[in-house]
Order: structure tokens, then C-alpha cells, then sequence
């Protein structure tokens, strides 16, 4: 019985408390559930406190998948007081059960090749940010990668300006490497269509804006409204990237896509 949910690990920080009758249905439904990592052996195993004095214990050789050149000690410390998934292995007695964190992997990774869509939207925490995107965890352990150009219509010179380590968010497939497994995401595309963000705006409004552009065009400032929406207002000097500004609305032409702004001084 496949009970896979593509969820990311922490995404639902609620941690049910479990008992041996539960464990074991657990078992039999292959089930994934998901824990607290308390502490980290000398051995690198995990230990995990499941409920009712009840022990769980992730095997260092069922952490996760080996992965050439990082070494144990930072494969498993590193989950210390961290959610983690994973599927009941083995009922040893009443009070420790052994678990398996790489069979969610394993499933996860061939739902990805066998399963998942492009366009698909899913769930995801933002775990590292790197200048060219963000690696978000979509579930199982599985990391995609949101390049910067992919994370708002405005341009945006770092990652940081969008997202920040340890974030929920809601991302769309964009591609699927169906061989190896590897994931890229789009944020933007979970943001809102030109037109759904313009219809925040009208004509004649004043609003704050981000400045995005102000060299590479002499014939005018872009200026973020949304991370979706930007608007151009006539090129002057004295204006730097980021910098937030006050602007009035003077049209918006729905049929072009453009806003026209003119910023107060």
C-alpha cells in the first residue's frame, strides 16, 4: 500500500505521539511519518523519541542515501533537534523501534521520476540560498533548485531579496530530469499573473515602490509595485537599486502590460 505525501520534512510541525499499536499500523500501511531528531550517537545513529517512552532509531545506513564526500559527522549532528520523515523498519520490543529515513527517500525519488508533472505545484522550505537561486526541500528529502531568474518577474540581484532559510513556500515544477531526479522550481510563477497583480492598482493611485533598474535603461527607472508587477517612470538621475521610493500611478494599459509612474519627490 503506497501512503507517499509529497510533503516536505517541517512543513507540518505538528508531531503525533505514537504508541505500539500505531507503530504497527504504521508498518503494515507504510506509512511515513515524521519526528524531532533528540540526539546523534557516536555511531551516527538517530535517535528519535516517538511517544509513551517509545525509542526510535534512524541506522546511520538508513539516514539517507550515501553521499560521496560529506562526511557522517555532519550527515547526522546536522539533524540534531530538526524534523526528519521516515518509515517504521523493524518493532525490536516495546520500547525501540528502528526507522528508516532513506525509504522515504527512495519513494519520493521514484514518485519524482515516475509521477510528478511539470506545472505541478507543490509545498516547500527553503534550505540553502546560493547567489545563482535557492534550493528548496519538497518532500522525502528531496531538494529542487529555484534559479534567481525564477523567483519574481522584478530582476533581483541575490536570492535573499525574495526568500529567506528555513521559509515555507508554495513553488511549481518547472523541469524534471526523469533520469537523475533533479527538480527546478519556479517561485514566480505562485506570485500572481500580470493581470491579477494589476488589478491591486489603478490609475491615479500612490503607492511605495523598489527601484530595479536605473542604468542599463536611460529611457527610464523600472520599479517593482510586486515582485510580479513593475512599472517604468521617466529616467533621472540621483536613484540607486533597492531604493524604495514613493510614486503615483499615471496608467496602466492592460492590453501592453505596462504601468506608467511618475516618482514624487
Amino acid at each position: 500500500m503506497n501512503t507517499f505525501r509529497f510533503v516536505p520534512e517541517g512543513w507540518n510541525e505538528e508531531i503525533e505521539k505514537l504508541d505500539i499499536q500505531k507503530i504497527q499500523e504504521y508498518q503494515q500501511e507504510n506509512k511515513t511519518v515524521q519526528g524531532i531528531v533528540q540526539s546523534c550517537d557516536e555511531k551516527y545513529d538517530l535517535h528519535i523519541q516517538l511517544g509513551n517512552d517509545i525509542e526510535g532509531i534512524i541506522p546511520r545506513c538508513e539516514v539517507e542515501d550515501i553521499k560521496e564526500g560529506i562526511p557522517d559527522e555532519r550527515l547526522c549532528t546536522g539533524k540534531v533537534h530538526k524534523y526528519v520523515q521516515f518509515k517504521i523498519e523493524n518493532i525490536e520490543n516495546d520500547n525501540r523501534v528502528l526507522l528508516s529515513r532513506k525509504s522515504v527517500q527512495q519513494e519520493a525519488l521514484k514518485y519524482i521520476k515516475n509521477n510528478m508533472q511539470v506545472g505541478e505545484h507543490v509545498t516547500g522550505i527553503v534550505k540553502n540560498i546560493r547567489p545563482y537561486g535557492a534550493f528548496i526541500e519538497i518532500g522525502g528529502g528531496i531538494v529542487g533548485l529555484a534559479h534567481i531568474e525564477d523567483l519574481s518577474v522584478a530582476r533581483i540581484k541575490t536570492p535573499y531579496e525574495r526568500l529567506k532559510i528555513g521559509q515555507k513556500v508554495n513553488v511549481v515544477v518547472k523541469s524534471i530530469d526523469r533520469y537523475t531526479g533533479k527538480v527546478n522550481l519556479s517561485y514566480k510563477e505562485t506570485l500572481g499573473t500580470w493581470e491579477e497583480n494589476a488589478k491591486k492598482f489603478v490609475s491615479g493611485m500612490k503607492v511605495e515602490g523598489i527601484i530595479r533598474e536605473t542604468e542599463k535603461n536611460k529611457n527610464g527607472i523600472f520599479i517593482e509595485l510586486t515582485p510580479n508587477l513593475v512599472g517604468m517612470a521617466e529616467y533621472s538621475e540621483g536613484y540607486s537599486y533597492g531604493q524604495r521610493v514613493n510614486v503615483f500611478i499615471k496608467r496602466i494599459d492592460n492590453e501592453k502590460k505596462k504601468v506608467k509612474l511618475l516618482i514624487e519627490k
